[in-house]
C-alpha cells in the first residue's frame, strides 16, 4: 500500500516532471505526498564548488539569498501544481489526498535518502541536460541509503502512468524488491508485462514470478526477449518495454563491480541513461 509519497523538488528543470507525476500518483492512491526542498548550505557549497575565492560574509549571505529565492519559486510551483491536481496543503486526514511542503538545510543527496527512510515511495526528477549521465548523486544515495522504491520521473511525464507496466525481470533480490515495493501500482495497472531478457535455456523465473502475482490479483504475462549480438540487455528490454506501450517501467537497481557500479551498472546505467519512461527502482 502506497500511503506517504517524497518528492525531491531542486528547482531545477528536473523538479517540474518529478513534482507532476508525484502529485498524478498522490491522487491516485489517495496518498500523502510531501515535497521536499534543499536550501545549500553555505560553506558545504563552497567547498564542493571548489570556488577559489575568499569565504565573506558577503558570499555567504549571497548564497543564502539566493538559495530562499529559489526556495520561494520551488513552493509556488509546488503548491499550484497540487491544486491544480486538488490536493489540499496541509491536509491532516489519514485516508484521502494531501500535500506539504518541507525545507531543510544541508547536502541534498544526503538530506534527501535520510528523509526517504520515513515514505513509501520517492520520486526524484531527471533533466532533460543529463539524459545521457548514468546516475546522479540524489538518486544513487537514496536508492543505496533509505532502503524504499525510488520513481525517476522525465522532465515530462507521459500522458498516462501506470496503465500498462513493463517489469524487467531477472530473478536477483533487486528485482524482487522492486516487485514487492510496486504491488499497489500493478494491482491498479491494466496490464502488467514481465520481461526477461537472457538465452532460452536459462532459469524461467518469469513464469515464477507471474504465479506470485496471481496470488494478489495481478493478472501478468511473462516475454522471454533472446541476446541479440551487439545490444544491450538494457537497450533490449526498453525496447521491449516500449513495443508493449509500457508506460512505467519497474526494475532492480543492481551491477557490477567497481563499486560505482554495483548500483548503476549493466541494464541498469544503460536504462537510466536513456529513458524516457518513469523507471521504479528497488535496490
Amino acid at each position: 500500500m502506497t500511503s506517504t509519497i517524497l518528492v525531491a523538488a531542486s528547482g531545477g528543470t528536473a523538479s517540474n516532471g518529478a513534482v507532476e507525476l508525484a502529485c498524478r500518483m498522490a491522487k491516485q492512491f489517495g496518498a500523502h505526498l510531501e515535497c521536499l526542498h534543499v536550501l545549500p548550505d553555505p560553506r558545504q557549497f563552497i567547498m564542493m564548488a571548489g570556488i577559489d575565492v575568499p569565504v565573506t560574509a558577503e558570499l555567504i549571505d549571497g548564497i543564502v539569498k539566493d538559495g530562499k529565492e529559489i526556495a520561494g519559486k520551488t513552493k509556488a510551483d509546488f503548491e499550484k501544481t497540487a491544486s491544480r491536481h486538488g490536493l489540499p496543503l496541509n491536509g491532516s486526514g489519514r485516508n484521502a489526498p494531501s500535500a506539504s511542503w518541507r525545507e531543510e538545510t544541508g547536502y541534498a543527496p544526503a538530506v534527501v535518502a535520510a528523509r526517504a527512510r520515513y515514505f513509501d515511495l520517492t520520486v526524484l526528477g531527471r533533466s532533460d541536460r543529463v539524459v545521457e549521465q548514468p546516475h546522479t548523486d540524489a538518486i544513487e544515495q537514496t536508492l543505496i541509503r533509505s532502503g524504499r522504491p525510488v520513481l525517476i520521473a522525465p522532465a515530462k511525464p507521459p500522458a498516462t502512468v501506470g496503465e500498462v507496466i513493463a517489469i524487467g525481470w531477472n530473478g536477483s533480490p533487486a528485482a524482487v524488491h522492486a516487485v514487492a515495493g510496486s504491488l499497489t501500482a500493478l494491482r491498479g495497472a491494466r496490464t502488467v508485462i514481465v520481461i526477461s531478457v537472457g538465452k532460452r535455456d536459462e532459469g524461467e523465473s518469469g513464469k515464477e514470478i507471474v504465479d506470485y502475482l496471481s496470488w494478489h490479483g495481478i493478472a501478468a504475462r511473462h516475454a522471454k526477449i533472446l541476446p541479440v549480438a551487439g545490444v544491450g540487455p538494457g537497450e533490449q528490454l526498453l525496447a521491449a518495454a516500449r513495443d508493449e506501450g509500457a508506460d512505467l517501467l519497474i526494475m532492480g537497481g543492481y551491477g557490477h563491480a567497481p563499486w560505482r557500479e554495483m548500483l548503476f551498472g549493466g541494464a541498469t546505467r544503460q536504462i537510466v541513461g536513456t529513458s524516457l519512461l518513469p523507471l521504479l527502482i528497488a535496490h
